[in-house]
């Protein structure tokens, strides 16, 4: 792995995880290869103790110090000179991983419609192969909001005694039916395009707009909107908030495509702890370490009675709330009392 400098002094290691055994899925079928994208931050110490994970949200990627530049980097809460970060990009999403325009090495030909439903299990199995590709016996923490902390759970069930602490931002142990009706609003906008249903990797990219405006009504609260996309005049047309959502949308269609969107939309919705478990309340006494959930009292997608849920069912769970008019996105924006709040977990210990 050749070394590249980000953010003037943090080395930063891109690589690539290939594996070439089959990924049996909680649908029944299967991926017959995978790849994961993966960046890694600082260095591994010799008793692998200073190893951070984290597991990006919905549209993220591997590089946690850009969209986590607050917590994660020189002089940080996760300092690179400490510890050692590394976050994969999920399969199913764009940004290097396995997703629905990778070939099929089965058919030779992209995925497409054909590429299988992942659930947050099925992303959680390969997280764990990951690890096992690369020797970590001992994770120090495992961290990750909304879609990434659903995974994260799941995970963490799996990597019992291996890990020692997790942290869940703004998620659930099961996706609720407003969290669904959100997504399925969205994936009804990406259907709706003319161009969805095409083998291209521009198909329903106008629906992809759209389906982001919406998903923006859910990260967002109505004080916050008023604060930032208020008008100072009366006006009958062209509002802030109008042009906002517009500019939201067709931003993302620059860096995602709607295939990756709607299958990993579809992969939270699948969220559930208790499928195949006697129910929610077991499947999270069974995490062994160190659970710290942390809700956002604006949250309107991820309500903060379902992280309190969490860590009042998990063996040695603590829950703190960030206070914020910015909704489901605090956790993504808030980093001084998420600093803070971190900085009381790990002095509990």
């Amino acid at each position: 792995m050749n070394p590249i400098l980000v953010h003037e002094s943090i080395s930063m290691n891109k690589s690539l995880f290939h594996s070439k055994e089959p990924l049996p899925l909680e649908s029944g079928e299967s991926l017959p290869e995978f790849k994961l994208a993966y960046t890694t931050y600082g260095q591994l110490n010799s008793d692998q103790s200073n190893v951070i994970w984290v597991i990006h949200a919905l549209t993220g990627d591997s590089n946690a110090a850009d969209w986590w530049n607050g917590l994660i980097g020189e002089g940080k809460f996760f300092d690179p000179s400490s510890y050692f970060i590394i976050c994969a990009n999920l399969i199913g999403s764009c940004y290097g991983s396995t997703n629905p325009l990778s070939v099929n090495p089965i058919s030779n030909t992209p995925y497409f419609y054909s590429f299988p439903a992942l659930t947050t299990r099925d992303q959680a199995e390969a997280l764990e192969k990951l690890r096992n590709h690369l020797g970590l016996d001992q994770i120090h923490t495992l961290i990750g909001g909304s879609l990434g902390g659903q995974v994260g759970l799941e995970w963490a069930i799996k990597l019992g005694k291996k890990l020692n602490h997790a942290v869940i931002l703004a998620s659930t142990a099961k996706s609720t039916p407003w969290v669904i009706g959100f997504n399925e609003t969205q994936r009804m906008a990406i259907e709706s395009d003319c161009t969805w249903g095409e083998k291209d990797e521009n198909a329903g990219r106008n629906g992809l707009a759209t389906a982001r405006a919406i998903a923006m009504l859910s990260y967002r609260h109505p004080i916050d909107l008023t604060k930032k996309q208020s008008e100072s005049d009366s006006k009958l047309d062209h509002f802030r908030a109008s042009s906002y959502l517009r500019y939201q949308g067709e931003k993302l269609t620059k860096r995602f495509n709607a295939l990756s969107y709607w299958n990993l939309s579809k992969t939270m919705d699948s969220h559930d702890l208790s499928r195949s478990r006697t129910s929610l309340e077991s499947a999270l006494a069974e995490i062994s370490a160190k659970l710290l959930t942390v809700g956002v009292n604006s949250d309107l997608l991820f309500l903060s009675s379902e992280s309190k849920f969490i860590s009042a069912n998990a063996k040695n769970g603590i829950y703190r709330e960030i206070t914020s008019t910015a909704g489901h996105d605090a956790f993504l924006i808030e980093f001084e009392q998420l600093s803070e709040i971190l900085r009381s977990f790990y002095g509990d210990n």
